[in-house]
């Protein structure tokens, strides 16, 4: 057995660094191999990324015995496994995982406080299946390591009791397009009254107004059995591009304590980001990246300008039969499901396997119920039950069966036409609706018709699906309206197939934009990232820090001495109480300027006096605990120091962030304010880790024999305690986690109202 010349064609794409796409069932699993064996000889690692730990465990047992026998070593990466399953699989020469494990453990990584609890070495090269779905659906995604804050969860509880009050309309308004909900100001004050608030736009209240939004969207926006279901007592997202269950992820920003007190279920407590990367930011750190999915040419113009990558359209192996007919569309969704039903009911009555693909769990379900109904055996394939998926969707294209399945579940596996099964057709695809991407549409129906098989589909449309009914708007019903559409009449006509592509390419168009946005505004937190990660990185694999600790002691006595000295006047006028508290805060002594020292000094003279004492001391200390154990007591202050500052950051970012747009009414780039800003912020913060670092150091005492990581009151690591996000929330961005502080940070809004920051306001 020989690769065919298309997949030889599928590896050179991959292995130049492009995408391949490659129709269903030619064999890209196996295109794999061949970019990974070649660039595994170098011996810095290969990753392969796939979109499920099902998908990553199979590909590793047919794969691997390929590998092995060229001698070649194989490791995957999946949920539950432990720190030292996870080194020996990334010392592997390929390594399959999927996305969310890679994300999470270069984040895992940048958080440790030993070198030898690192996982992953450097990003080398990956190779990413489906990788329209991880680099374009999920690119709004931040992956998001967060910890629990110190917070009581009655407020949710408080306010999901008065949202069933309000009057959709008259209270409040929905945007579908945009996937928000808007109070009126009748509702701002039927709010204040029913939560006993003055004035719900003041700044102490802003955590409520926040609250009450996040309930309203809770309530109006996010439907249980589509956007997620309830488990255990647990709310657990579901994947909207896929259709899987999320368990373990969560909304972010009080969202999902919002969905658990609608549900009425325990309310977990909200958590505050320790770290957090998009998908984008993180694939583009690798030195070659390439990716295959048989969906990719209608996001190429995306992939080149996010990504650099060009997408080649690999030809099949054979030609292409699958015979796609033209949408039906109905006016109502019940003519649509009756239509639907009864085209199944005539496929099955012939035997032709049919595969019929729903955008939502309750649809199917729905479905399932009606087709018992009709005495039509069939089988289920949701979020709810996916462990069954593979065996499921191979089963799919057996003579008379029936598959019922949400979007894309069941990717990557293929299904195979059973005996009898070519000559009545092949497999029909028959969609329920259209999705608001061509190309997931474009993903169903790549289910059927593979290497050169027969087959079929066909989409089932109404005038009330969303996509219609909100993007396609009055153009569809006007054409409708003209072609004199009768109840219970289907229609087929170019004009209105011409129209809904339209709403479709706005819709992407749209979304687009979105990622873009996105993207831009996080290349400046990526900047700052990669500075933080790198110097942590650092200090975690043994540099040593001394002369950037000097360096430290240098700049901040620079900054005591002229913060207090001015040279156009005499020493004696100098703030010389300030310098004498500044310093000791600062290094632990005080200068003790008297009037025979004052004599003859100038800014300069003080500077060296300050910095030599410092760096004395300093000497002092090393010498009293010993350089080693000096040099790793300095390594883990600094870690500690660091990630505690970072994490404040995050939140001041997002703060930042959140009230950027507002910019744009005072004539100034939002943009441009962010990056200037952001800056400032992230210039402040290394003053306070410098500050800290320096100001704990020349106090901590320890003796020559304590081990450095004993005596430091670290952030223990426990992982338990972490909450892993990295589920999609619609089309909708998930913002970083944010945690109500009764410390009010330097860069934080000052809550005077002011609109100025905290430092230059009262904290002054």
């Amino acid at each position: 057995m020989r690769h065919f010349d298309v997949q030889l064609i599928g590896g050179v794409v991959l292995h130049r660094g492009n995408i391949a796409e490659m129709k269903t069932g030619e064999g890209k699993t196996l295109v794999a191999t061949l970019p990974a064996y070649l660039n595994a000889l170098t011996g810095k690692g290969v990753h392969i990324v796939t979109v499920n730990d099902y998908l990553a465990k199979r590909d590793t047992a047919w794969m691997g015995q390929i590998y092995h026998f060229l001698g070649l070593t194989t490791g995957t990466i999946v949920h539950g496994l432990d720190d030292s399953e996870r080194k020996l699989a990334y010392s592997t020469d390929i390594t399959y995982g999927t996305n969310n494990e890679f994300g999470f453990d270069y984040l895992r990584d940048n958080m440790q406080f030993f070198a030898d609890k690192l996982v992953q070495r450097d990003l080398n090269y990956a190779i990413v299946d489906e990788v329209d779905s991880i680099l374009i659906d999920e690119a709004r995604t931040p992956l998001i390591i967060s910890g629990p804050a110190e917070k009581s969860t009655s407020l949710y509880d408080q306010i999901n009791r008065i949202i069933p009050r309000l009057s959709k309309d008259k209270d409040y308004s929905i945007d579908e397009k945009h996937r928000s909900v808007i109070l009126t100001e009748e509702g701002v004050s039927k709010t204040e009254k029913l939560l006993n608030v003055d004035n719900l736009y003041d700044p102490k209240n802003i955590e409520i107004l926040h609250h009450v939004n996040q309930a309203l969207k809770a309530h109006t926006l996010f439907k249980l059995d589509v956007d997620y279901i309830v488990k255990d007592g647990q709310v657990i997202i579901v994947d909207e591009f896929t259709g899987r269950l999320m368990p373990g992820r969560r909304y972010s920003e009080g969202l999902h304590q919002a969905l658990e007190a609608k549900e009425n279920v325990r309310i977990e407590r909200e958590n505050q980001t320790l770290a957090t990367i998009t998908f984008q930011n993180y694939f583009r750190m690798y030195q070659k990246l390439s990716g295959m999915t048989g969906t990719a040419d209608t996001e190429a113009a995306e992939f080149k300008k996010i990504y650099n990558l060009d997408v080649i359209v690999v030809p099949t192996h054979k030609s292409m039969i699958r015979i796609d007919y033209s949408d039906v569309i109905y006016k109502t969704k019940n003519e649509k499901y009756e239509a639907v039903l009864d085209e199944i009911q005539a496929l099955h009555k012939k035997g032709q396997p049919v595969l019929v693909g729903t955008i939502s769990i309750d649809v199917s379900e729905s479905l399932s119920k009606k087709l018992t109904k009709r005495g039509i055996k069939h089988s289920v394939l949701n979020a709810k039950i996916h462990e069954k998926e593979a065996e499921i969707v191979a089963q799919a294209g057996q003579k008379g069966t029936v598959t019922i399945s949400t979007n894309m579940a069941g990717r990557g596996t293929d299904i195979v036409l059973g005996e009898g099964v070519i000559e009545l057709g092949g497999l029909h695809i028959l969609g329920t609706e259209r999705h608001e991407s061509r190309r997931i549409d474009n993903q169903l129906r790549g289910r059927s018709g593979r290497q050169g098989d027969p087959g079929s589909s066909r989409f089932y449309l109404s005038l009330e699906d969303d996509l219609l009914r909100i993007f396609g708007g009055e153009r569809i019903s006007s054409i409708m309206d003209k072609l004199g559409m009768k109840e219970g009449e289907p229609i087929e006509h170019s004009l209105i197939t011409k129209a809904i592509e339209s709403a479709q390419r706005k819709v992407e168009a749209h979304n687009f934009d979105l990622r873009k946005h996105i993207l831009e505004y996080d290349d400046v937190m990526n900047q700052q990232r990669e500075v933080i990660y790198r110097q942590r990185r650092e200090a975690l694999t043994g540099k040593d820090l001394s002369e950037d600790i000097k360096d430290m002691i240098s700049d901040l006595a620079e900054d005591s001495t002229y913060t207090f000295v001015d040279e156009k006047v005499e020493p004696r006028e100098w703030n010389l109480k300030g310098l004498d508290d500044a310093v000791f805060n600062q290094f632990n002594f005080r200068p003790k300027l008297d009037d025979d020292t004052l004599e003859g000094l100038d800014g300069e003279k003080l500077l060296d006096i300050i910095s030599e004492k410092a760096l004395k001391l300093y000497k002092e200390k090393e010498e009293k605990i010993g350089v080693e154990q000096f040099r790793g007591l300095e390594r883990f202050l600094m870690l500690q120091i660091v990630d505690e500052y970072w994490k404040d950051h995050l939140l001041n970012m997002d703060h930042l962030k959140e009230g950027i747009g507002l910019r744009g009414y005072a004539q100034q780039n939002p943009l441009i304010v962010y990056k200037k800003e952001g800056f400032e912020m992230f210039q402040e913060m290394i003053s306070q880790i410098k500050r800290k670092t320096i100001g704990m150091l020349l106090r901590i005492e320890m003796a020559k024999d304590d081990d450095p990581e004993k005596i430091i009151d670290e952030r223990k690591l426990n992982e338990q305690n972490f909450v892993y996000s990295g589920a999609s929330e619609g089309e909708q961005k998930k913002k970083p986690i944010q945690r109500v502080e009764d410390k009010i940070g330097r860069n934080s809004p000052c809550p005077c109202g002011s609109g100025k920051k905290f430092k230059k306001c009262c904290g002054k």
